[in-house]
């Protein structure tokens, strides 16, 4: 209260942070919630990539990050200098961008683009234009087999996504006959094909809200599965393994956030010129998909 501030808690933040938190959800979700609010500082219990989407939103805030290492190995798999190479190897290429990615990186791109919208992002942009996709390959894998056009595909991947096993779900099916498999589209091949459904976070639980099964193996990391017991009590829900934890995620404390508010650290900024490009790319993303 003193410092006018409002507290994001992505879905894979500890249970501890998620109940403190004022807005529990998806990253570009949270980011645009709190540039709705009349808060003065945005204290941001995610990774950096999440705080700087915030900070290119609400210019005006003072943007925290309580732990300033925590970052997103799948994020810092490509640069922008990298991103440049490519494009000049593919001048017409539109470039979509995953929203979990360096402000830099978003700046270079025409569209950025959630888990939850890519497929229809991609399905509306022009037919006789190459897209390059980063930085996440199966992410765009999958929108490739769901919208059926081929796109450049930059070899980034989610190391936590990685560590699902096909094994891991033949495991909980047998202790989980009745229940649907849900999985994140950033896990591997072999795990989308086994999925009952593909979802993003934000996703999942409203699919766990509608559904009418009474149980669910959740595929991706962890955290999630503390938002949808708190949410949805009576229904039950088995995480995929015990190795599906992101530790970037588990960074930020309690004391963190404490801290964080006291001493007003750590400040995420993003230099003008990229956050006006950034921005850009995430207006058209919204021009593209206004509902």
């Amino acid at each position: 209260r003193q410092r006018n501030a409002v507290i994001l808690a992505h879905n894979y933040q500890p249970g501890p942070i998620q109940d403190l938190a004022d807005f529990v959800g998806d990253s570009l979700a949270l980011s645009v919630q709190a540039s709705k609010t009349k808060a003065d500082v945005i204290v941001f219990c995610g990774v950096l990539f999440m705080a700087e989407t915030a900070a290119i939103l609400s210019p005006e805030k003072t943007v925290l990050l309580p732990d300033i290492t925590a970052g997103c190995p799948m994020a810092d798999m490509i640069t922008t200098q990298q991103l440049e190479r490519l494009k000049q190897k593919h001048p017409d290429a539109l470039v979509v961008c995953y929203v979990n990615s360096p402000a830099d990186v978003k700046a270079l791109s025409d569209y950025c683009c959630t888990s939850s919208n890519a497929v229809k992002l991609v399905n509306r942009l022009p037919k006789d234009r190459e897209i390059i996709f980063v930085p996440d390959q199966h992410l765009g894998q999958f929108i490739c087999d769901r919208t059926g056009r081929s796109m450049i595909l930059w070899p980034g991947y989610c190391p936590t996504h990685l560590r699902i096993r096909p094994e891991d779900i033949q495991s909980a099916r047998k202790e989980h006959p009745q229940a649907l498999v849900l999985a994140h589209p950033e896990c591997g091949p072999e795990i989308r094909m086994m999925a009952d459904h593909l979802l993003s976070t934000g996703g999942m639980i409203r699919f766990a809200g509608e559904s009418k099964a009474a149980s669910f193996i959740i595929a991706t990391e962890e955290g999630i599965v503390h938002t949808l017991r708190k949410k949805y009590p009576e229904k039950t829900f088995v995480p995929i393994t015990e190795y599906a934890i992101c530790p970037n995620m588990k960074k930020i404390t309690l004391e963190k956030v404490l801290w964080a508010l006291a001493d007003m650290q750590y400040p995420v900024t993003v230099p003008h010129s990229v956050r006006i490009k950034a921005k850009q790319a995430l207006d058209r993303m919204l021009e593209v998909l206004p509902d």
